[in-house]
């Protein structure tokens, strides 16, 4: 595919992938070598992280329908060869994060998938997209989910900031687009709704109540971790890879 046609973005807008997909592929080492060497690529190509994670939950039973999926991630890959991620020398003294969850986005199991992103400044420093193992009664109890994981990569990230002797007095910043998951992570009042991730609750409120995180609202304008959960229009996503310092 060396000099196959370029596409303007690594997934399309449709429903993820799922196993409805009738016809297998019959080449599965093919199919997982081709998903592997995309994972490494993800270290330095954030972009693609999501579609990514996506084709890779199928190295086991691969279809058509996801090798097509795949080719096209290499397909957007052959047009943008020069992308990758930058880091600029600077004086960074904060911490901020966007994390967003897609509730029961999985066409087959309902789970939800959840992505993060931090930045050290203005550098994007740690990312992730993942299909949780758990289902979430609301889009409340995903969200709240997904703050958890981002609020203890951050605490990871601090320690070892704190190692290198460059330690982060300010608190981190968890930019999340649901207003009830913002007023749950300062609430002290328990909710009978939210026994279901009552360790999480109990994981971020201290992490708030210490001065170490504060988790804030974020307009659709600025929800880049979309990028990281769902696919988007050609537009959009430009927008949102650029935000990412790709």
């Amino acid at each position: 595919m060396s000099s196959c046609k370029s596409t303007s973005t690594p997934v399309d807008t449709k429903p993820k992938l799922g196993v409805a997909a009738v016809s297998p592929y019959k080449d599965l080492t093919h199919y997982c070598s081709l998903a592997g060497s995309l994972q490494y690529l993800t270290f330095t190509r954030s972009d693609i992280t999501y579609v990514v994670q996506q084709v890779c939950l199928f190295m086991h039973d691969p279809r058509v329908e996801h090798m097509n999926a795949l080719k096209r991630i290499i397909r957007y890959i052959q047009g943008t060869l020069d992308y990758g991620l930058h880091l600029y020398p600077l004086s960074a003294s904060t911490l901020a994060s966007y994390t967003d969850a897609n509730w029961g986005g999985c066409p087959d199991t309902r789970r939800f998938t959840s992505g993060y992103c931090m930045f050290l400044g203005d550098s994007l420093v740690s990312w992730s997209a993942k299909r949780q193992s758990v289902l979430s009664g609301s889009s409340v109890e995903a969200e709240y989910r997904g703050v958890a994981n981002v609020v203890s990569e951050s605490c990871w990230l601090r320690n070892l900031l704190l190692e290198l002797h460059f330690p982060i007095h300010k608190a981190t910043l968890v930019y999340c687009d649901n207003i009830s998951v913002v007023y749950l992570s300062g609430n002290p009042v328990q909710h009978q709704r939210t026994k279901h991730i009552e360790l999480d609750i109990h994981f971020v409120r201290e992490k708030v109540a210490r001065g170490q995180v504060r988790v804030l609202h974020v307009s659709f304008r600025y929800r880049i971790v979309d990028i990281f959960t769902k696919g988007l229009p050609s537009v959009l996503f430009e927008d949102f890879r650029d935000s990412l310092i790709v």
